[in-house]
């Protein structure tokens, strides 16, 4: 502090500030500075939120355009094991059969998920119709499914092609009003 007034009163200002005046204007100067740091605090911090968001976000699209590229392996997969199934006791066949479960368990690790649709109502957002037949139900019906759909950590990255069972058409009734 002494210091601070004597360098004011060497410089030649010619105005000499008292001891309060000079104390507030160095606090000034530590509250501005404690502000500036505040505000590269906030910055960094919402720097590394940011770096980290976008990792993720790049692992989850790389994971899923392994997970795209592998459906196809696993629909080969799938057709190898049922042209295997004749043939009793077959080396071949369960070579095949152990190398789907593996690929299957690697790609439900990474988030890929089987759409359960036979059995359950048609719904365009999991369900792709191929083929549709007249059905006595209250509603359409997945009767069978011809390709696996799937969806990748919630959402859908193949719908299940299948086979749909259509409602039975409601009768309206009209009633003729008597004149």
């Amino acid at each position: 502090m002494r210091r601070i007034l004597a360098e004011e009163e060497n410089s030649g200002e010619g105005t000499a500030r008292g001891p309060a005046e000079a104390l507030n204007a160095e606090r000034k100067k530590y509250e501005e500075s404690l502000l500036r740091l505040k505000y590269l605090q906030a910055d960094f911090e919402n720097y590394r939120k940011r770096a980290e968001r976008e990792m993720t976000e790049a692992e989850e699209a790389s994971a899923r355009s392994v997970a795209v590229k592998l459906l196809g392996v696993m629909d080969e997969l799938e057709l190898a094991m049922e042209h295997s199934k004749g043939t009793e006791g077959s080396e071949l066949g369960e070579g095949v059969s152990m190398v789907y479960k593996k690929l299957n368990g690697v790609l439900e690790s990474l988030g890929l998920r089987r759409i359960e649709c036979v059995g359950k109502p048609f719904d365009p957002a999991y369900h792709e119709a191929v083929e549709k037949v007249e059905g006595t139900g209250k509603e359409d019906t997945v009767v069978q499914e011809v390709r696996s759909g799937f969806t990748f950590r919630g959402q859908v990255i193949r719908p299940s092609m299948v086979k749909v069972e259509l409602a039975r058409p409601k009768v309206v009734r009209e009633e003729k009003k008597s004149e």
